[in-house]
C-alpha cells in the first residue's frame, strides 16, 4: 500500500522539457503516483509521441524562453482546466566550447532556456499557487551548481543561478504556503550528454570519480521528484537535493 504521504491523486503537474530524457522520466514518475501529468516541449512530434506513452496526459506547448507566451499559455490553461498544483522546471541545453572562445550567442541561449525560463514559468505558475495558499516548484539545477568542469563554464554558471532562484523563490513565496526546491542531477544518460556517453575517455574518468562507480538512470531521479511533489516535503523549502551517485561528496 502506497504511504499517503507520497499520494499524488487529484493533483496536477506541468513538467517542462518533457518530450524526452529526465523530463519525461520524471512526468512518467508523477503519473505513475497518482498525478495528472501535462507535459512540455519544443518538438510538436515528439511532444505527441510523449504524451501518448502516459495515460491521461496533456500536452502544453509554448516556448519556456518566452515570458509572455509562458504566461498566455499558463493563464488560459489554469481557466480552462483547472489548477496546476506542481511544477517542475525541466526545460534545459547544454553547449560545450573552452571558455576563451565560447560564442556569446550560445551564452545567450544558456541564459534564456536554463534561467529565464525557470523564471519565466515559474513566475506564470506561482500567480496562481499563491491565490490558492499552496503550490510545488521543482527546479532542476545540475551537479554543475556545485561543482565546475573544462568546456562547460557559462552552463556551469546557469545552473549556479537555478540554485539560488530556487532559493529566492522559497524566501519570496514560501509564506504563501508554497514549496520551492531543486533537485541537482549528477551525469545521467540522457540524449543532453549523449556526446559524453559516446566518449570512453570520459566514461572510464566518471566511474573512477563517481563513487557510484557508474552514470545515473533517469529513473533513479523519480523518488526525489515525488517526495518534493508530495505532503512528506511540506516543510522543505529552498533546499536543493543532489542526486549524484557521491560526486559531490568525494575529492
Amino acid at each position: 500500500m502506497t504511504n499517503p504521504l507520497f499520494d499524488l491523486t487529484g493533483r496536477r503537474a506541468l513538467i517542462t522539457g518533457s518530450s524526452q530524457g529526465i523530463g519525461l522520466a520524471l512526468a512518467r514518475g508523477l503519473a505513475e503516483a497518482g498525478a495528472e501529468v501535462v507535459l512540455n516541449g519544443r518538438d510538436p512530434a515528439r511532444l505527441a509521441e510523449a504524451v501518448a506513452v502516459i495515460e491521461g496526459a496533456r500536452a502544453l506547448p509554448f516556448d519556456v524562453t518566452d515570458h509572455a507566451a509562458a504566461r498566455r499559455a499558463i493563464d488560459a490553461f489554469e481557466a480552462d482546466h483547472g489548477a496546476i498544483d506542481i511544477l517542475v522546471n525541466n526545460a534545459g541545453m547544454q553547449f560545450r566550447a573552452p571558455l576563451e572562445d565560447f560564442p556569446a550567442d550560445a551564452f545567450q541561449r544558456l541564459l534564456q532556456t536554463n534561467v529565464a525560463s525557470v523564471f519565466n514559468v515559474g513566475q506564470a505558475v506561482a500567480r496562481h499557487m499563491i491565490g490558492r495558499g499552496r503550490g510545488r516548484i521543482i527546479n532542476i539545477a545540475s551537479v554543475q551548481t556545485a561543482l565546475a568542469r573544462p568546456s562547460i563554464a557559462p552552463y556551469t554558471a546557469t545552473k549556479g543561478a537555478v540554485g539560488n532562484l530556487t532559493k529566492g523563490m522559497a524566501t519570496d513565496w514560501a509564506r504563501h504556503g508554497l514549496q520551492c526546491n531543486a533537485i541537482a542531477p549528477g551525469y545521467f544518460d540522457t540524449p543532453l550528454n549523449a556526446a559524453l556517453v559516446a566518449d570512453a575517455d570520459f566514461c572510464a574518468w566518471l566511474e573512477k570519480r563517481t563513487p557510484a562507480g557508474r552514470w545515473g538512470r533517469v529513473e533513479e531521479l523519480v523518488g526525489a521528484c515525488v517526495f518534493l511533489a508530495s505532503d512528506a516535503a511540506s516543510f522543505v523549502n529552498g533546499h536543493v537535493l543532489y542526486v549524484d551517485g557521491g560526486i559531490t561528496a568525494s575529492l
